[in-house]
């Protein structure tokens, strides 16, 4: 089960326990307008650069792991 499949169930297994009709009731009215898949996201062009920018640097391997992010990360911290 991944983690979005736990996710929904635990919020399933929340919602089985509220008896508030009104509260019951605007949680629907909020998950039924939300219409996620159907949402189309406008990227500003400033977004598109940066998007295109670091595919870039993935193909030319510009890349650090996760590690060397975090260590940069506090580095730059201590010298505040």
């Amino acid at each position: 089960m991944t983690g979005t499949d736990n996710l929904r169930n635990s919020i399933i297994d929340k919602l089985l326990t509220i008896s508030n009709k009104d509260y019951l009731s605007a949680l629907y009215q909020l998950v039924e307008k939300s219409s996620i898949d159907n949402d189309i996201v406008k990227l500003s062009d400033e977004q598109i650069l940066m998007l295109q920018l670091s595919d870039n640097d993935i193909k030319k391997e510009r890349l650090i792991s996760q590690d060397q992010l975090d260590k940069s990360d506090l580095e730059w911290i201590k010298g505040l």
